[in-house]
């Protein structure tokens, strides 16, 4: 059995926010769509499942994040999730420029949780909330200078 990364899936408040988000960044939209139906419902485990979907990807190919707002059933807002809790809690990506990066996504309102960390002048990295409460990590590798 062969098995490869396919995408994150990321429900969100507002579909139109985080593709904003997200292509400052730097990915571009593949696909996006509405989605309902038995096969939805059976895939997904929601009866009467119905959502605005949008694919990103990272310039390279190789990262794909799908985007999901529910029309139904409600979506239901949680706290946003804290850096320790179990289960899946970010998104990594690579940057070349961090500060150009943190620019960007201050424009849409996120800044780091607490600040630019230097890990052993390998990597400059942070933690900031994206749309919808989002944890993304940016990281930008100083050995690639």
């Amino acid at each position: 059995m062969s098995i490869r990364f396919e995408n994150v899936g990321i429900a969100v408040r507002d579909l139109e926010e985080a593709i904003s988000f997200f292509t400052a960044l730097g990915l571009g939209v593949v696909g996006r769509d509405e989605v309902s139906g038995e096969w939805a419902d059976t895939t997904v485990g929601l009866d009467g499942n119905h959502a605005k979907i949008a694919m990103l990807q990272t310039p390279d190919g190789d990262g794909r994040i799908e985007l999901f707002e529910y029309l139904h059933p409600d979506a239901i807002e949680t706290d946003p999730t804290l850096p320790n809790e179990i289960g899946m809690h970010r998104v990594a990506f690579s940057v070349d420029d961090l500060d150009q990066a943190l620019a960007i996504a201050a424009q849409h309102g996120c800044h780091p949780l607490r600040g630019v960390a230097d890990f052993q002048g390998v990597y400059r990295l942070t933690y900031l909330r994206g749309p919808s409460g989002i944890i993304v990590m940016l990281a930008e590798d100083l050995t690639r200078k």
